[in-house]
């Protein structure tokens, strides 16, 4: 609990710094829309000093889920200022980037100094680097125990480690006071009557979380295939980002799609509030995958949010159910489909929404972790109990593709065999 709470303190404070520069960049962003200009030269210095200075972190979120799985060295400091420096430029110049990715970062690499410091054996390394994701995750979101469940979910898909409960839970709690100590106030999100648990409204959000589930899918297979596109391409990783930030900058200057870039809290908000343009979901998606893609520093988790809450908006009128529902329903479960975690997710609906939404929280959310398959934001993640189709324990997700690649040449080859010795008994 000791060692929990110390972890959370510093990952706490690093968030509230990090929210308030995030306030500024935005406001400063909105002051002077001409800064987005000088995102592809943002982009393009933030690569350069990771290229320079931060190989080691460059892996980010994944980085870190590797060391839990398989701890090999200590994570260096260098990845808080780099995280923190990168995704405030990239929210100052107009970036389509989220902020969960920066304080998970934060909070493992500072966990992983506390193990340094005292010598702390494997096992228990293991557990502060948990208790780090999860106080990152809780204190800049303002929802605990989504937070502690997070730390313990996100490693591996379809099983929970439960020698971290303690650090976990600890952590994301002292850590989101600690937060509220220093000032950050979190969005306020309301819906004003949640209908009664009836045949409809079930099926209805079941149906809802099919397509909350695919749009997880769309999102994560979309950034991680620019992402590969672009490092096939383009050798110098600085002119990755540049290129992108020019193609964002375009955009947003000529199309006028300032509301899709950034965290796009205010839109967020008008989701639970009245009607909203259907295709906001598919433009903020498109701008955030081309964000990150391209290598741009933030997270994905707030750019999900938008783009549940706006889908579930324009699919209410579609369903007959009302709209602050179906936003709500939809801020989490996009999220649960593509991190794969729909017990943290049904957790953040009830911190967020009232203990009312838990059911329907939970349905869009099971079914949207189901309907997004073996796809999923982080990479490193690693298959504890298959979805629907069998895929070997242990493997890393970003390793499924190449195995149904080699599932699918073999079985080729075995009918081409098998024609070839009927043609022959011929």
């Amino acid at each position: 609990m000791l060692l929990a709470s110390a972890v959370a303190v510093l990952a706490g404070t690093a968030s509230a710094f990090f929210l308030f520069a995030l306030d500024w960049a935005t406001a400063t962003r909105i002051a002077h829309r001409e800064l987005v200009w000088l995102l592809p030269v943002a982009g393009f210095v933030v690569d350069w000093l990771y290229l320079r200075f931060g190989r080691e972190v460059e892996a980010g979120n994944n980085l870190l889920i590797d060391e839990i799985h398989d701890p090999r060295k200590i994570v260096p400091l260098r990845m808080v200022p780099l995280v923190l420096g990168g995704t405030v430029m990239s929210h100052l110049f107009g970036a389509s980037v989220g902020r969960e990715g920066t304080a998970v970062q934060m909070g493992g690499a500072l966990a992983d100094q506390v193990t340094r410091w005292l010598g702390l054996d494997r096992t228990d390394r293991r557990i502060m680097l948990m208790a780090g994701i999860s106080a990152g995750f809780a204190s800049v979101f303002g929802t605990p125990l989504a937070g502690a469940v997070f730390g313990l979910e996100v490693l591996a898909i379809g099983k929970l480690r439960y020698d971290a409960l303690l650090a976990c839970t600890v952590a994301a709690i002292v850590a989101d006071q600690v937060g509220l100590c220093r000032g950050v106030r979190h969005t306020h999100y309301a819906i004003a009557t949640i209908p009664p648990i009836s045949l409809w409204p079930l099926l209805g959000v079941g149906l809802a979380g099919i397509a909350f589930g695919l749009a997880g899918k769309v999102f994560a297979d979309a950034t991680h295939r620019l992402g590969g596109w672009v490092k096939r391409h383009i050798a110098y990783a600085p002119y990755r980002p540049l290129l992108g930030g020019l193609f964002v900058a375009s955009i947003v200057w000529f199309a006028g799609a300032d509301r899709y870039i950034g965290l796009g809290i205010p839109a967020i908000v008008e989701a639970f509030r009245l009607p909203l343009s259907w295709h906001d979901f598919a433009a903020k998606l498109g701008l955030t995958v081309l964000s990150l893609g391209s290598g741009f520093k933030g997270g994905e988790v707030t750019p999900l949010f938008y783009v549940g809450a706006t889908l579930g908006n324009a699919l209410a009128p579609l369903l007959h159910l009302p709209f602050p529902l179906l936003a709500g329903v939809g801020f989490v479960a996009v999220f649960a489909g593509a991190a794969n975690t729909p017990i943290a997710s049904t957790l953040m609906a009830m911190e967020l929404f009232g203990a009312e939404i838990g059911v329907y929280a939970a349905i869009g959310c099971v079914v949207a972790y189901l309907f997004s398959g073996h796809a999923g934001i982080y990479r490193a993640q690693r298959i504890g109990a298959g979805k629907l189709r069998h895929v070997p324990e242990g493997m890393a997700l970003g390793e499924v593709p190449d195995y149904r690649r080699r599932l699918k040449a073999r079985a080729v080859v075995q009918r081409l065999r098998l024609k070839t010795k009927e043609s022959g008994d011929k």
